[in-house]
C-alpha cells in the first residue's frame, strides 16, 4: 500500500493516474468531494477502482451511498463494497476545456452562491459559510437562462442536473436517480428573484418538491445551456465553481469503476 498526499488544487487527478500507471489495483481517495472529484478525472476509462473514505466539508458522494461521515465507519465498511461501472457527467462550459463530475451539476442560484464563498470562512466553519454567501443574495433578481433538452427550451433561475438523491450533505432534491442510472435527473426552478425561493426550499425539506409550481422535473442524458445578452450565470459541479454559461452537460457511460455498498441502488 501506498500513501501519496495531495500537494494542493488540481494534484489528486495526476497521482491518480501515475499510481495506476505503476499497476495499482484499487485507488482509496480520502477527502471531501472535491478531492474525489479530481481524482476521478484522472481514472476515467480505466478498470481500476476508486473507493472513498468521507472529508472534506459535506462530502455528499459519501452520504449518497449510506457510507456516513465518520472515516473509521467508512473505512471499516470498505471491504463490503463491490465495484461497479457507472456512468458520470462531461461539462464543456465557456469554450473551457471539458471537465467530469460523479454527483451534479448547478446552474444559476447554487453555483452562484459556491462562487462567493468566502474560502478562508469556508475553512474555518464548514457548511456555514455557503449559507453566508446564500444569505448574501437574499431579496436580489436572479439572472434567468434557457434550458435546451430533447426538443424543448425552458427558462429557469436553478437548474440542478442530479446522478444522486442526496444534496449538499442534508437535503435531497432529485429523487429519483442514482450513480448506477445513465442519465441525469434534471430540476429546474422558476423565479426572477429569491422570493420563490423561500417556497421551494420549504418544498425540499418537506420533500414535496414534485408537482410544486415553478419546478419542473425531467430526465435526459443531454442538456445546452445558455444566457441572454452580458448576464453572468455560473456553473459548479461536485460543489466546485466550474465557469459560467454557454455549457453543453452530457451523459458519458461506462466511465468509471466505483466501490459501492452491496444494497446501494435498492428500492
Amino acid at each position: 500500500m501506498t500513501v501519496a498526499p495531495t500537494t494542493g488544487p488540481q494534484t489528486a487527478g495526476a497521482i491518480a493516474r501515475e499510481h495506476i500507471s505503476r499497476g495499482a489495483e484499487l485507488v482509496v481517495v480520502a477527502g471531501g468531494d472535491g478531492t474525489i472529484n479530481e481524482a476521478a478525472e484522472g481514472m476515467l476509462h480505466s478498470p481500476v477502482p476508486l473507493a472513498i473514505l468521507p472529508g472534506g466539508t459535506a462530502n455528499v458522494l459519501a452520504m449518497e451511498m449510506k457510507l456516513g461521515f465518520d472515516f473509521e465507519r467508512a473505512a471499516r465498511r470498505l471491504a463490503e463494497c463491490r465495484p461497479r461501472r457507472i456512468s458520470v457527467g462531461r461539462l464543456v462550459c465557456d469554450g473551457r476545456a471539458a471537465r467530469h463530475f460523479l454527483l451534479m451539476a448547478g446552474v444559476g442560484l447554487d453555483a452562484g452562491i459556491v462562487y462567493r464563498v468566502n474560502g478562508p470562512l469556508k475553512a474555518r466553519t464548514g457548511k456555514f459559510a455557503y449559507w453566508v454567501a446564500g444569505w448574501s443574495l437574499l431579496g436580489r433578481r436572479l439572472p434567468e437562462f434557457h434550458v435546451e433538452m430533447d426538443g424543448a427550451d425552458r427558462v429557469c433561475s436553478f437548474a440542478l442536473l442530479s446522478k444522486v438523491r442526496n444534496y449538499g450533505g442534508d437535503f435531497e432534491i432529485a429523487r429519483q436517480v442514482t450513480l448506477l442510472e445513465e442519465c441525469f435527473e434534471v430540476v429546474l426552478f422558476e423565479g426572477r428573484s429569491t422570493i420563490p425561493y423561500a417556497k421551494y426550499f420549504a418544498g425540499m425539506a418537506l420533500r414535496r418538491l414534485a408537482g410544486m409550481k415553478g419546478v419542473t422535473m425531467l430526465r435526459t442524458g443531454n442538456v445546452k445551456l445558455a444566457c441572454p445578452g452580458d448576464q453572468r450565470v455560473h456553473v459548479q459541479i461536485d460543489g466546485e465553481y466550474a465557469g459560467r454559461l454557454p455549457a453543453e452537460i452530457s451523459i458519458v457511460p461506462d466511465a468509471l469503476t466505483l466501490m459501492v455498498p452491496p444494497d446501494y441502488g435498492s428500492k
